[in-house]
């Protein structure tokens, strides 16, 4: 047992195949501890791991046991040590059996169970919640509460429409044991963990106060992994919308210039995901790649919007009502601009240029006929929702969990997205593109319990916060804030409006 300083020591016992190995690693974060498999018997030896604060400090040890699988055996062996005329308590009776030829025999695997069990401050007794209660699990509850220490039943697996939680209830209440968690290590609820310590501290007063620190230390974790994902998918989406490729209006050229866009835009996506996937601890097998339906592409220059001409850094005075004049006659020599943008860009000409260095290039190459390919609004908004989506998934996943995740809760971003490019639908932005390309991915096959709605969370919102949306327009008329465009650079307006959206993000979680 442990004192007041030292981290809690706790063990995980149950019968075999109900999950312990399974509560260690989402509990871990964890997917590479031990080995699960839907199999009795995979853990024969007992492990162990601590679970540490943010800063590094242990504050639990977990230690994962062998199934027990023959208690009702151990209690008949036990009856033949014990005398009739001895009365010895519950951990003299376990230290008797420990002691006897039949622990490193018929019964070795329940008596390294019951020697970690004594040395511990308490034990988690993990139940499928799935299976009906038998005398084998009273017999198991009996064994272990003659070790003395308490027993806190974890029901697992209580998101199944399987799951019998109230015979659980009922029969362990009859057994004494009345607090219970429910934890379910393939989909655990936000406030599984906290559950989980506030019984434990209830248990065990002499740890409370760690206990509740940890439970503070948790939340605390929880949210820096929500503001790192966040700010992870705005860098994603400044890279999409400022992202630029000069092309010229010959059919070959745009084809080209089109597949490069895409693709530039797909991989950035994708490696968002891993970077997200790393950051809550998940391999790469979690999310396996579904290209995104990239088919809106937006023509243009977009140099002429208000943002634009304040990044020019044109002063109002005689320079542009001069500027202005001389746009009549661009008009004439550049055929491919309309009169409105002749006459803005005569005026940016004409008036005092600062953004020579920035902007040269792209009015020349327009000068020339040449366009500019980007990512569409509505793309770029099924680019957030997906991020937006993943994480919430991961946000309920247990890392227990051995299947990946499906298209099913993307195909519900993508329907989403089609409804908002949809004539009628709030907001702003191009028609995402074809209906073909949309509805292979709506009808895409998956689990109906990937994603937090079993933790009754709001539907996926159609469309990005406004305040995104501001930032992207902007961010479209600064073609060196996207890292995969083609001359990017550092600016501090870049950093303070990811700031700005990644708030913007977290307060749509």
């Amino acid at each position: 047992m442990s004192d007041a300083l030292s981290p809690i020591d706790l063990a995980v016992v149950g019968h075999t195949n109900t999950g312990k190995t399974s509560l260690l690693r989402t509990l871990l974060r964890d997917e590479s501890f031990g080995e699960v498999a839907n199999q009795p018997g995979t853990t024969r030896h007992v492990e162990s791991a601590q679970l540490l604060s943010e800063s590094g400090k242990p504050m639990l040890v977990l230690r994962d046991t062998p199934g027990l699988e023959d208690a009702m055996g151990v209690l008949d062996y036990l009856d033949q040590l014990i005398a009739p005329n001895e009365r010895p308590d519950g951990p003299e009776r376990i230290d008797r059996l420990l002691k006897s030829p039949e622990a490193m025999g018929r019964f070795e695997q329940e008596c390294r169970v019951l020697a970690t069990v004594l040395a511990v401050d308490a034990a988690l007794y993990v139940i499928d919640a799935r299976d009906p209660v038998l005398p084998k699990h009273r017999d198991e509850l009996t064994l272990l509460a003659a070790c003395g220490r308490p027993i806190l039943p974890v029901l697992n697996f209580t998101r199944s429409r399987d799951a019998d939680i109230g015979a659980w209830r009922e029969a362990l209440a009859r057994l004494g044991l009345h607090a219970t968690v429910d934890f379910d290590t393939v989909a655990p609820a936000l406030d599984g963990e906290s559950q989980l310590l506030d019984r434990l501290a209830l248990m065990l007063d002499q740890h409370a106060a760690a206990l509740m620190t940890l439970r503070t230390d948790l939340g605390q974790q929880r949210l820096k992994r929500l503001q790192d994902a966040t700010r992870l998918i705005a860098e994603l989406l400044m890279d999409a919308a400022a992202l630029r490729l000069p092309c010229s209006p010959e059919p070959a050229d745009m084809a080209a210039i089109t597949l490069g866009l895409r693709r530039r835009t797909r991989e950035r996506e994708q490696d968002c995901v891993y970077a997200l996937l790393k950051r809550y601890r998940f391999s790469k097998a979690t999310f396996p790649h579904h290209p995104l339906p990239l088919e809106g592409e937006r023509w243009g220059m977009d140099l002429f919007s208000p943002q634009a001409l304040r990044s020019f850094g044109i002063q109002v005075g005689k320079g542009l009502a001069t500027g202005a004049m001389a746009g009549a006659t661009l008009d004439m020599l550049t055929g491919g601009l309309s009169l409105g943008a002749a006459t803005l860009l005569g005026a940016a000409i004409g008036g005092v240029w600062q953004g020579a260095n920035q902007w040269g290039k792209r009015l020349m190459g327009r000068l020339a006929g040449n366009m500019e390919m980007t990512v569409d609004d509505a793309v770029l908004h099924l680019l957030g929702l997906r991020q937006l989506a993943l994480v919430r998934a991961l946000e309920c996943r247990g890392h227990a969990a051995m299947r990946p995740i499906e298209d099913d809760l993307m195909a519900q971003v993508v329907a989403a997205a089609e409804a908002s490019a949809a004539p009628g639908a709030a907001g702003t932005g191009a028609a995402a593109g074809p209906d073909a390309a949309l509805a292979a991915d709506k009808q895409a096959p998956g689990p109906a319990s990937s994603g937090p709605a079993a933790d009754g969370a709001a539907e996926p919102p159609h469309r990005l916060p406004a305040a995104v949306q501001a930032v992207l327009d902007e961010a479209r008329t600064h073609p060196s804030w996207s890292a995969i465009g083609e001359e990017p650079a550092t600016d501090p307006r870049r950093e303070q409006l990811i700031a700005q959206m990644a708030q913007a993000l977290f307060l749509a979680l």
